[in-house]
């Protein structure tokens, strides 16, 4: 097989992968990917028609046969609604399978099994994103390596991503997700991961899993899940993770600050928007420099840097990985204004804990500046909202901010939370995303910094957009 190209599938393949039926075509017929979007599909890929939150593929269908596409796998329930005797005609090969999401993971699964990649996955409540594409870097270094792009970490994303793997791929990165019971342990069949790391738990995702317990089991099914000679990596440092630890019959590895962790951080020196330490293996040590700012980026590179360990990886090898890293949009990155202002746009998503990181982060920054911090709604909490939007209002408080600017449902919620510990209603502010950044830009002066976060629904890098627009960013 050709390197560079996805690993090609035929009709047959795609009926032992899926258990589907056959309606029409060729069992030898071959297909060089597979595609579940009518727009980028071409002539040698095979469809899947999925229904999603907006659209459902099988409405698409005839258009990409109409397109030269000649493999379709479609839902049983909706054959009477397709134009089967045109296809048969058109020699397309037509499969039927009773749920197309479901086919789209076994097919994923299956190519799993038959490449020779070794699959690491990642799960937590915070940090997955920045730990997998970390991880992802320390093993570039050594291996061709595939990883999750972008926020493909769910029934659908994860399947995409391992439908990507080629034949020369010898390691996987899969981010996996949840937001209701079961899926962790769906992707953790779909991925059979040969290593599964659990960055923390907290609580995230509440509306669908109800508790923060509920969250701890949703994460132990990746461990559940792992092959039969699996390893997990571990956080040393949180409650709920070393609970899953003590109850696991994998083999474990554990990093953190604790002084029981394989894998741990010594000599820690935060400065500006760069962290130094000094990164302890069992047999050795090593420098790291990291540039990026906030002191939780540790345990995500700790993390990293076990998997790299439990890889065989030199300590020079996994140094280079990790120092390589540079954070994506919307996820901690510094924007320096050259009206002397300093944005923190930390807008990709929100739970609490990345709420209290990122405040964190915002007082070890903010040297002499005053602090400000913008703040979106976070979802998903359930019947927890409430009191978890409070208890971030009266955190900012303790951090020293110098005002508060929120916007969505719990804006009044996060300001009376302030106002709790100690903050004047007049430090605080509620409205749309557009009052704040009036009220900003009245009140911002050089040397200030300011904090934007909320969950990724609120759509809170608006707001960065706009005082970017306004104060101009140095260097562009």
């Amino acid at each position: 097989m050709t390197s560079g190209h996805p690993i090609p599938w035929t009709a047959q393949q795609i009926l032992d992968a899926t258990k589907g039926e056959l309606l029409c075509g060729d069992l030898n017929h071959s297909f060089s990917g597979v595609s579940i979007d009518s727009r980028k599909i071409t002539s040698q890929d095979v469809f899947v028609a999925i229904r999603g939150d907006f659209h459902d593929g099988h409405a698409f269908a005839s258009d990409v046969v109409g397109q030269g596409v000649c493999g379709l796998v479609v839902n049983r329930n909706k054959i009477d609604q397709m134009s089967v005797e045109d296809w048969k005609k058109n020699k397309v090969a037509c499969i039927a399978v009773t749920d197309t999401t479901r086919a789209l993971g076994d097919m994923a699964a299956f190519n799993r099994r038959r490449s020779q990649a070794s699959v690491v996955a990642v799960t937590g409540s915070n940090g997955k994103t920045t730990t997998r594409r970390l991880t992802a870097g320390v093993l570039a270094r050594q291996y061709r390596t595939l990883a999750t792009t972008g926020n493909l970490n769910n029934e659908i994303g994860l399947p995409l991503t391992l439908l990507r793997l080629e034949s020369d791929h010898r390691m996987a990165v899969l981010e996996l997700g949840t937001n209701h019971p079961g899926e962790i342990a769906r992707l953790a069949q779909i991925s059979s991961p040969d290593i599964g790391v659990i960055t923390n738990i907290g609580p995230a995702h509440l509306e669908g899993l109800g508790s923060v317990e509920g969250v701890m089991r949703e994460k132990g099914d990746l461990l559940k899940g792992l092959g039969p000679n699996g390893k997990a990596v571990l956080n040393a440092d949180d409650p709920l993770v070393m609970q899953l630890a003590r109850n696991t019959e994998k083999e474990v590895i554990l990093f953190g600050l604790s002084a029981n962790a394989s894998i741990r951080a010594e000599e820690i020196v935060e400065k500006g928007q760069e962290i130094n330490f000094k990164l302890i293996f069992p047999e050795e040590g090593v420098s790291v420099h990291l540039n990026c700012p906030g002191r939780f980026m540790i345990h995500n590179a700790l993390a990293a840097a076990a998997v790299g360990y439990l890889r065989g990886l030199s300590s020079e090898i996994v140094r280079a990985g990790l120092e390589g890293f540079t954070p994506v949009s919307g996820r901690m990155n510094i924007v320096h204004m050259r009206n002397g202002i300093h944005i923190i746009d930390d807008t990709y998503n929100a739970n609490p804990e990345s709420m209290a990181a990122a405040l964190s982060t915002l007082k070890s920054m903010r040297t002499g500046g005053r602090g400000f911090f913008v703040a979106g709604d976070m979802l998903e909490l359930g019947s927890q909202a409430r009191l978890l939007h409070r208890e971030i209002g009266a955190l900012a408080a303790r951090s020293g901010i110098s005002r508060l600017c929120a916007t969505g449902e719990h804006a009044d919620t996060l300001a009376a939370g302030a106002c709790d510990e100690g903050m004047q209603p007049a430090e605080t502010m509620t409205g749309s995303r557009d009052n704040i950044v009036e009220d900003l830009k009245i009140r911002l002066q050089p040397g200030d910094w300011v904090l934007v976060k909320g969950s990724r629904g609120m759509a809170m890098e608006k707001v960065v957009r706009e005082l970017i627009a306004w104060g101009g960013k140095n260097g562009g």
